[in-house]
């Protein structure tokens, strides 16, 4: 695993404190099997806050953007 990968998997695993474990070693399944997707997402996430909105809708419009590849990346 290399450095960006782990500090991926750290920075989402400490927004993740009330998540089920279950739902949480998914999600760093997936993290695993295509750590560039998931930092393109958060850069998209990202651009999106600049652009003005709030962390919640952009990370949702995002998401929903990707949900195909994130099925996908979740089994």
């Amino acid at each position: 695993m290399g450095l960006k990968t782990f500090l991926m998997k750290h920075a989402i695993k400490s927004q993740m404190k009330g998540v089920p474990k279950e739902q949480q070693d998914m999600m760093m399944g997936a993290i695993e099997k295509d750590p560039q997707f998931f930092e393109n997402i958060a850069k998209e996430i990202e651009q999106k806050v600049k652009e003005g909105k709030s962390k919640t809708a952009a990370s949702m419009e995002v998401m929903r953007k990707h949900q195909d590849e994130l099925r996908k990346l979740m089994m």
